[in-house]
């Protein structure tokens, strides 16, 4: 087909993963961000970037898990930098309830004992008597993701243009005949009256005393955690979810509960380095699945919610379908 001009708007993991997909396709793409790019990213930069469509089904629907497995299967094509380790789900004694559960809401998982655990994770052995292991999950360094995704851009002939903020109306920003695709995340909600905001609060840390190869989940009632693994003795903790729209600095209860859940999965955490408290502001809409709103020649893409790395690939191969050859998905593609 002829090659689109197209104008991204946004440079989160919804906005790079539009403009990658497109432009390794041969249309012209210009992706434009308000931020500089040290500092792009929005709330794709508190994210634990973990591509586990088997976890994330536990608690969302099914098209999550399928648009996923699409997700991660695109990752490793794509970006040889994806550590596929697999995900461990733990509990303490008193919870054991939590995996259960979790192990009846999940599939395509092993059931491990503490000899299996402290194999996979030699700093946990001993400290959790049974756990579940998700083998074909994998991750990414978030930070490392996003700044392969501009490079891969660029490598396809995309244009990058950071540290100019898009007027309003944002549609103007494509020459005519153009495609504008918005990805502001929560930056758009004023376009769409449906979409929320969920804060989201992460802690990064660095220590040489613990040493961990996949993502952790602990199971709690209250408050679950995960810590992913991002290379150089850092590791990513998070993440609360709170179903509100606040854009300050992380609170003391947050900071304790995340790095006292930590301590809880190992005590040697309580000597890390704490490197970054962060919070962003997750865009989701009343279901938590992301949605491609069609609008004229102009598709908003968003709700990524806490699966923007895991569905980014499929969510951008499913806009460029529709604009190739009006391919529609059910589920993810509307007009509102």
């Amino acid at each position: 087909m002829t090659a689109l001009d197209i104008t991204v708007i946004g440079a989160g993991i919804f906005g790079l993963w539009q403009a990658f997909e497109l432009a390794r396709r041969g249309h012209a793409v210009t992706l434009r961000e308000a931020m500089p790019e040290a500092e792009s990213g929005g709330s794709s930069r508190y994210a634990g970037a973990m591509l586990a469509p088997y976890c994330e089904a536990e608690a969302a629907p099914d098209v999550v898990k399928s648009l996923g497995l699409e997700g991660l299967a695109l990752w490793q094509a794509v970006f040889p930098h994806v550590t596929q380790r697999g995900s461990l789900v733990v509990a303490a004694a008193r919870d054991m309830t939590e995996l259960r559960r979790f192990a009846r809401m999940t599939e395509a998982h092993e059931s491990i004992d503490a000899a299996r655990l402290g194999d996979l994770e030699p700093d946990l052995g001993g400290r959790f008597g049974s756990g579940l292991y998700f083998p074909t999950e994998a991750h990414v360094s978030t930070r490392h993701a996003l700044a392969a995704l501009r490079a891969a851009i660029r490598q396809h002939g995309g244009r990058l243009v950071f540290g100019e903020p898009v007027a309003e109306p944002v549609w103007t920003a494509a020459p005519a005949g153009g495609v504008v695709i918005d990805c502001r995340g929560i930056a758009a909600r004023g376009d769409l009256a449906e979409l929320r905001g969920v804060r989201g609060e992460m802690a990064v840390v660095r220590t040489e005393e613990v040493r961990l190869s996949r993502p952790v989940r602990l199971l709690h009632p209250r408050f679950p955690l995960y810590i992913v693994p991002w290379g150089e003795n850092q590791y990513m903790i998070g993440a609360t979810v709170i179903e509100r729209e606040d854009f300050g600095a992380v609170t003391l209860r947050s900071a304790l509960d995340l790095l006292g859940t930590a301590y809880a999965v190992h005590p040697a955490f309580g000597e890390a380095e704490v490197l970054e408290l962060s919070a962003g502001v997750r865009p989701a809409f009343p279901d938590n699945v992301p949605k491609i709103v069609v609008r004229g020649r102009r598709l908003m893409v968003n709700g990524a919610y806490r699966h923007g790395y895991l569905m980014a690939p499929a969510m951008a191969r499913i806009a460029a379908d529709l604009l190739e050859t009006g391919a529609r998905h059910p589920e993810i593609v509307v007009d509102w």
